[in-house]
């Protein structure tokens, strides 16, 4: 059947469909019905009549509903839009909510004239807006699965704003002058790619002339005194992270926002949008295309306010968080869950229990005098090849709320803080596009291959790790994004495997065989050395674990090909679940909500019995190790403030983890604990080590030997043998191979010059 067009834009029909309106909508379904009956396409119909009967619902639902708000509006006392949540309009009229669903430009265009002329009629001529928000999840859609069914809908979409434009006015209602009898035309823009310009002057109230007409020509100019305007801005969306599948790039949109909402959105925010997809012909060599691109039309929008609001966490699933929580064996069970499929022996134990601290991680406090302190806890992993350290990188970056995971060999500073873009807006101008750390904002960046950043781009780890800001200038902007995340890297050592350490000898000798720089030692809270060692008793067990979990998977094929179920999928909607020796643990979506409800409810307090305890440590570990040096020059620092900072962080997280929010004497014991045993584990004497890369054995040899040498030097003839500076340091448990080290320093630095073989002399 062939559709006729829909006779209801005539003049006659209008005039009908106004006088209905008046008299009730029985009279304008009768007119309705006959008009279907004459052809015209049904879809046309409903939304005609949808539209048309939309003046008198509004006026009813904001006169018994909404008096209150109206007169608000009416004070000036709020600014003139009203919002009306979708729930109130579905409990007033089921039907008429699921027209606004349906129809939105109409009826909401309508919902706003009918504001407006209440407001008149009360005296007050005031441009308000109405706006319809917290819409139905049956209307939520991916920003990826939005098509043609969409188009001219209300839709729901959880995005990440991107980018963010200038404001610019773009004209609402264009008001033309007729040149041959100098009568006004208004027309109403409805598209932001096209300006709309009358082609006729109305017969009835004008002279009827025509653009590009032989006959009765005249022009129209557009009066800018008299249109109306309204400040525009364009946003670029894109798909929350958790939303993307596998393999796929995030969907990226624009929005067009208009009016009040301008200026209310920032760059990293996640938000719902209610947006009404439109379609704009694409447009290639000045010609339009079949092809069209589809812009969102912001109706409202929802802040996602609460940090972790995107995971959702019913009742049921926070009855079973806190009974979880009063178990005797959190820690433990915490523990087990970190890559269960990675079986734990010596160091990993250890590892495993810091990293389920990292994950809930301490509480960031602002003082008084606006300087804040961070709680999020730094974490590096140092480890021979094949420790499986890439495994638990990426099994946190998936288990941690808003998580990311980047390769050192495969990111530049750019992709790590922000790289500056043209903009996509059409100005040509440059727009910040924010990288992995300002993405991880409120959650965890897990970086492997720490070490093949390059020197450059390290550089921008330092203020990103200890104030959790970066600070951009780039092309012509200057900008500061928080990155408020924790930071779990990993490196490999530069020679393929880590030199074996002495009994004695600091981590700082595996640290520098990494190749990255002292200072950036001293931003991690705890840093751990993973060794590939052989052990007769753990090799068999690790490689039995190794092959029972590799055979337990389903072939990622037969998943692809729907013949297997996912594994995952089984385990989904679990508490529990086990390893394959029987060990139990937190299934990954039940630990994904237990951390999101424990960092969004609780923060901690430390209480006096937790204080006391840090506070003991600290000052029994300055006092009982600090000493002066062989030469007695310099005083050994074995631990400083930044190392304060790190255990109140881990006591806090402790106390977060069992859902309390004070913390006790209890979590400061095993945040001590932990603490301790990375100390110990890493034989650093003195704290100045972490930001030098120099112990204090080095440091004390180089000042001792330079003193030989010149004592030598002075009670003779002004210069020194090297054997004699081998007896005098043999004195002092100085090797030869540190005398020749310092020796070589020296020569290279120009403090000494050898005249002679074996002959030395301080240069003058």
């Amino acid at each position: 059947m062939q559709w006729k067009q829909p006779v209801l834009h005539s003049s006659t029909g209008s005039r009908h469909l106004s006088a209905l309106e008046a008299q009730g909508s029985d009279l304008a379904s009768a007119l309705f019905i006959d008009l279907e009956k004459e052809g015209v396409c049904p879809t046309v119909l409903t939304m005609t009549m949808a539209a048309h009967d939309s003046s008198a619902r509004w006026r009813t639902f904001l006169t018994e509903a909404k008096e209150d708000d109206i007169l608000l509006i009416l004070s000036k006392q709020s600014e003139p839009y009203l919002d009306i949540p979708f729930h109130e309009l579905q409990a007033f009229d089921p039907e008429f909510a699921d027209d606004i669903l349906q129809h939105p430009s109409q009826i909401l265009d309508r919902g706003s004239q009918t504001l407006v002329e209440i407001c008149r009629e009360r005296g007050e001529d005031i441009d308000a807006i109405l706006r319809v928000g917290e819409l139905p999840r049956d209307s939520r859609r991916n920003l990826r699965d939005i098509g043609n069914l969409d188009v001219d809908r209300l839709r729901s979409v959880e995005v990440i704003i991107t980018k963010i434009s200038d404001i610019k006015p773009r004209i609402h209602i264009a008001i033309f002058n007729c040149e041959a009898c100098g009568n006004t035309i208004e027309i109403k823009q409805k598209n932001e790619r096209e300006l709309v310009e009358p082609l006729r002057c109305p017969t009835d109230s004008g002279c009827g002339g025509t653009r590009n007409s032989k006959d009765n020509p005249t022009r129209f100019n557009l009066v800018i005194n008299a249109t109306r305007m309204v400040n525009n801005q364009w946003i670029e969306i894109q798909e929350l992270p958790e939303n993307v599948p596998s393999g796929a790039q995030p969907t990226r949109g624009t929005v067009l926002v208009e009016g009040d909402q301008v200026n209310k959105h920032l760059p990293g925010e996640r938000i719902v949008a209610n947006v009404m997809p439109v379609v704009r012909s694409e447009v290639k060599r000045n010609r339009k295309t079949p092809m069209f691109d589809i812009i969102h039309n912001l109706v409202s929008s929802e802040h996602e306010s609460t940090p972790f609001n995107e995971i959702k966490i019913t009742d049921d699933d926070k009855e079973k968080i806190l009974e979880i929580s009063r178990r005797e064996d959190l820690l433990g069970l915490m523990q087990n869950s970190i890559a269960p499929s990675i079986f734990s022996t010596g160091v990993m134990h250890y590892v495993k229990r810091s990293l389920s601290l990292q994950l809930f991680g301490g509480v960031s406090r602002i003082n008084q005098d606006k300087t804040r302190t961070r709680g999020d806890i730094h974490i590096l992993l140092m480890g021979d090849p094949g420790v499986a350290k890439s495994q638990v990188l990426n099994y946190m970056s998936k288990i941690s709320p808003r998580g990311k995971l980047a390769s050192g060999g495969g990111v530049s500073g750019a992709g790590l803080t922000a790289a500056a873009v043209r903009d996509a807006f059409g100005d040509g101008r440059f727009a910040l596009e924010a990288g992995v750390l300002p993405l991880s904002d409120r959650g965890l960046a897990a970086i492997d291959e720490f070490d093949k950043i390059s020197e450059e781009d390290r550089k921008v780890m330092h203020p990103a790790m200890e104030q959790q800001e970066i600070y951009v200038a780039k092309g012509g902007i200057t900008a500061t994004l928080p990155s408020r995340c924790s930071i779990l890297a990993a490196a490999n050592p530069k020679d393929g495997r880590f030199s074996k350490r002495g009994p004695n000898q600091s981590v700082m000798r595996s640290y520098s065989e990494t190749g990255l720089p002292a200072p950036l030692a001293s931003r991690f809270d705890i840093i751990w050395m993973m060794r590939d060692e052989v052990k007769v008793e753990d090799d068999e067990r690790i490689a039995r674990y190794i092959l029972d979990t590799k055979t337990q998977g389903v072939s990622e094929t037969e998943i692809e090909e729907a013949i297997s179920l996912d594994p995952s999928e089984a385990v989904k909607d679990e508490v529990y679940a086990y390893t394959v020796d029987g060990t139990e643990h937190l299934s990954l979506e039940f630990l994904r909500k237990y951390i999101a409800y424990a960092k969004r409810n609780h923060n901690p307090n430390l209480n006096a019995d937790a204080r006391a305890k840090i506070l003991d440590y600290y000052t029994n570990e300055r006092q009982s190790f600090g000493r002066e040096d062989q030469m007695g020059d310099s005083e050994v620092i074995p631990i400083t403030a930044r190392a304060l900072e790190a255990l109140i962080r881990l006591t806090e997280a402790h106390a977060r983890m069992h859902l309390r929010d004070t913390a006790t004497g209890e979590d400061a014991k095993v945040a001590l604990a932990v603490f301790r045993h990375w100390r110990e584990e890493s034989n650093i004497e003195d704290d100045s080590e972490l930001y030098s890369g120099v112990s204090t054995s080095v440091r004390s040899n180089n000042t001792a030997i330079r003193n030989i040498v010149r004592e030598i030097c002075s009670s003779g003839d002004g210069t020194a043998k090297l054997t004699e500076i081998y007896n005098a340091a043999s004195t002092r448990k100085i090797t030869e191979t540190a005398v020749d080290d310092v020796l070589q320093r020296m020569l290279v630095s120009g403090e000494l010059f050898s005249p002679r073989n074996d002959i030395y002399q301080f240069a003058r």
